[in-house]
């Protein structure tokens, strides 16, 4: 059965009825995930890569692929185009028109240009790439909101009840305290349009409310005051324990008078270290559903996956690129 916030995001996507890009054609999953988001309606989809291999691969599978639009980077009308915009991107970088028109031959690189020019809404790869990948032609082609630091990542992490977000979790090894704010408004903001629910956003750390001192609360505690100049209509609190941010009669006894404490919803963990294992705790002993890391940071959606994704990880991807397009 399909838990509700995954299959109101469906819902939802099926409504925006978006475009998005599916670079990775090598990748079976991928084949199977562009069907079921054509047949469902989800999405309109384009993939990239030679058409007869991927129509042969498609054919093996028993996948009709109806309505996909296949496009291939080096024989593409766009092809010039998109060499010599990224070339003025990163010319003074040193990079030659050579290399420019080498680089957008691959696949990632094609899709990033496609979303900067609008040419679609979106972009989920990695189930065969690497994050670095991944992320490099995120970074370098769409670019990153004006107003954010840092590209970072969040996972939806669902319970039967409850819905949570975490982050960062897979991107950030050690964040700033100008980046940890940074992540904290734009995991908020991500949770508000995903979920549909008012985040109240929990600064995590060891102590709670002064109960330690080190200079890692110190860093939480800065970027709470950023958040709170940048954002002030925003319902954050911190530093606080994770017992007193989820738990009401915790949070009331530790952090009296806190807004938050008792009832987060938005978690924001000091390192990479703490937001990874966390997630990975909670999705292995807690038994929710982790979905993502989804990136975030970047002017448009240009998502990585892991490369133990399933299907259906690359499906519900899209459709929430679809929502945060």
């Amino acid at each position: 059965m399909e838990l509700p916030l995954l299959e109101n995001i469906k819902i939802k996507s099926s409504q925006n009825k978006k475009t998005i890009i599916l670079p990775e054609s090598d990748d079976e999953r991928v084949l199977k995930a562009a069907d079921k988001l054509l047949n469902d309606n989800l999405a309109s989809i384009i993939t990239l890569g030679d058409e007869n291999k991927i129509r042969t691969d498609a054919e093996k599978l028993n996948l009709k692929l109806n309505g996909i639009r296949i496009i291939n980077p080096k024989t593409a009308d766009k092809f010039s185009d998109f060499a010599n915009i990224y070339f003025n991107l990163r010319k003074k970088k040193g990079i030659t028109i050579e290399e420019a028109r080498e680089t957008v031959k691959n696949n990632l690189f094609f899709a990033a240009m496609m979303i900067k020019e609008g040419m679609a809404d979106g972009s989920v790869a990695g189930s065969l790439a690497s994050t670095g990948d991944v992320l490099r032609a995120g970074i370098q082609c769409v670019g990153m909101k004006p107003e954010i630091s840092v590209v970072s990542s969040f996972f939806l992490m669902i319970l039967p009840n409850f819905n949570y977000s975490f982050a960062d979790c897979a991107v950030v090894p050690d964040p700033d305290e100008n980046q940890l704010a940074d992540i904290a408004i734009s995991t908020s903001n991500n949770f508000k349009k995903l979920v549909g629910e008012e985040p109240n956003v929990a600064m995590l750390s060891f102590s709670t409310k002064g109960s330690a001192k080190h200079e890692s609360i110190d860093k939480v505690l800065n970027s709470l005051s950023i958040v709170k100049k940048k954002k002030p209509e925003l319902n954050i609190d911190g530093e606080l324990q994770f017992d007193a941010a989820i738990i009401d009669s915790i949070g009331k006894r530790k952090a009296p008078g806190s807004n938050v404490a008792g009832r987060a919803n938005v978690f924001i963990f000091p390192d990479l270290n703490a937001g990874n294992i966390a997630y990975k705790i909670t999705e292995r002993l807690g038994g929710a559903t982790a979905v993502g890391p989804i990136v975030q940071g970047l002017n448009k959606p240009f998502f990585d996956l892991s490369r133990g994704c399933s299907v259906d990880d690359i499906v519900y991807t899209a459709c929430i690129a679809s929502l945060m397009s």
